[in-house]
């Protein structure tokens, strides 16, 4: 793509399947001991009262379940590995990484703002869908098949699950944390147009004629 930057040296090392092993390694500790959940997700009253401020940052390691890690390094690889393929380990580590603690401070900063102190967040879907968005700016050609059966361009799924996210942040109590999805879309759109100079609805629309 002519409009990409590349301030990192060209390196292709696979992190995808690192991050995976982490997550996985993760999921099995916490597993094994369950208090590590409380230590390694992020927790409002934790971060305020006790100072946690790694939870920021190790959050997006920690899984509730098996289908919910699954689900995550599923579409890890899927959208992953062609991104860190395209732009290099180096920037897919800085871009994957930061969006993730993006998501968690501010969605902490949410949380607490709005007096939900005691809830619990975990998952690496802010990071995801953050890889998801720079997919389909990488590949806006690139057709994906809902429940492999419906055919949905790349850019217009990002837009959907854009406005999907939006809306289903006012859902509470469904145990989806659609704030850190919305919130890794933002971010994952601001760290393009600053690090890359690429302007995601620019490339969208240059596609489609």
């Amino acid at each position: 793509m002519k409009y990409l930057r590349k301030p990192f040296k060209y390196t292709y090392k696979n992190a995808v399947l690192i991050i995976a092993l982490i997550n996985a390694g993760v999921f099995v500790f916490t597993s094994l001991f369950r208090n590590l959940s409380a230590y390694l997700g992020l927790v409002p009253i934790l971060v305020v009262e006790a100072q946690t401020y790694w939870q920021f940052f190790t959050y997006q390691f920690v899984h509730g379940d098996f289908f919910h890690l699954a689900f995550n390094m599923l579409a890890l690889f899927f959208f992953g590995v062609p991104v860190e393929r395209k732009i290099g380990t180096k920037e897919f580590i800085l871009y994957y990484l930061l969006i993730g603690t993006i998501g968690g401070i501010l969605s902490f900063l949410v949380y607490a703002a709005t007096g939900f102190y005691t809830i619990t967040l975990i998952g690496a879907s802010g990071a995801i869908f953050g890889v998801l968005l720079l997919y389909a700016v990488l590949y806006p050609n690139s057709v994906i098949y809902i429940w492999g059966v419906i055919p949905v361009p790349a850019p217009l799924l990002i837009l959907g699950y854009a406005v999907i996210e939006l809306i289903s942040i006012f859902s509470i109590g469904d145990g989806v944390a659609h704030l850190t999805h919305f919130i890794g879309l933002i971010a994952g759109w601001v760290y393009i147009r600053i690090r890359f100079g690429i302007k995601p609805l620019k490339v969208w629309n240059s596609t489609g004629r």
